[in-house]
């Protein structure tokens, strides 16, 4: 890593990486501006506190013990000691997990930010949202095995459905427009859904629908995410499992 041998050259990489863990925990009675201080004198660096508290949206909890900081507040501390010696790496694991939804985005800014300076974030996560609007590259992982990788729009691209209109409406219309285009419409629960196969499908199935004089209401158009994707692969992983356990003599 950065040319250097984890096992044998580990005092001078850990100088040139940050960590976050998951459970982030600290002295319970020191102040973010102290914690800084410390980590300083520890990696021999020169940053100040308060520029860096600032960068990570805590610089108004300077002086605020630990055991007073909400949850998002402690990790927002971890992120700034995981940056107190400038890292080009940085390794951060799960560090929005359990956070309220503004926390979570100001984390996100924060990894922006970093991104931007140039530098290396691993981030662990387990909302696929944050990974599909955060991240360059992305590895699934199943039972310890990479499963998918590539970029967001690579993976959903490889592994995800083709986009879809949906409109509420009734069986009879879906039976119209597979009738009269062809499409693979099917209802459910008061809902059409439509596979587009191009861009200009969209029109065609609005119009069809108007010209087949059924009542319908709002239309929709939507496309697999990261997650979709995610829950298709493990379960298609884990059915595979099962057959291939229940095929054992």
């Amino acid at each position: 890593m950065l040319g250097l041998d984890p096992w044998n050259q580990g005092d001078a990489l850990h100088r040139r990486i940050g960590v976050i863990p998951q459970d982030f925990r600290f002295f319970e009675k020191i102040t973010p501006k102290e914690a800084i201080e410390y980590y300083r004198t520890l990696f021999h660096t020169h940053v100040d506190p308060v520029d860096l508290l600032r960068k990570v949206e805590l610089s108004d909890k300077l002086n605020a013990r630990y055991d007073t900081l909400s949850g998002g507040q402690k990790q927002k501390l971890g992120l700034a000691l995981a940056l107190t010696n400038d890292p080009e790496i940085c390794f951060l694991d799960e560090p929005t997990t359990g956070l309220d939804p503004h926390a979570r985005r100001a984390i996100w800014e924060v990894i922006r930010a970093l991104k931007k300076e140039g530098r290396t974030v691993f981030l662990t996560t387990h909302y696929l949202e944050e990974a599909e609007l955060l991240a360059d590259r992305v590895a699934i992982i199943h039972n310890g095995r990479i499963i998918a990788a590539g970029s967001p729009l690579e993976i959903i691209q490889e592994h995800g459905q083709p986009a879809r209109m949906t409109v509420e409406g009734s069986p009879a219309l879906a039976a119209y427009l597979r009738m009269n285009l062809g499409s693979a419409a099917v209802e459910e629960d008061g809902k059409v859904s439509v596979t587009l196969r191009d861009k200009g499908d969209a029109l065609k199935i609005l119009t069809a629908i108007e010209e087949s004089g059924l009542p319908w209401t709002s239309f929709t158009t939507t496309h697999d995410t990261l997650e979709d994707v995610f829950v298709r692969l493990v379960g298609q992983m884990d059915e595979g499992a099962l057959k291939s356990e229940g095929a054992k003599p």
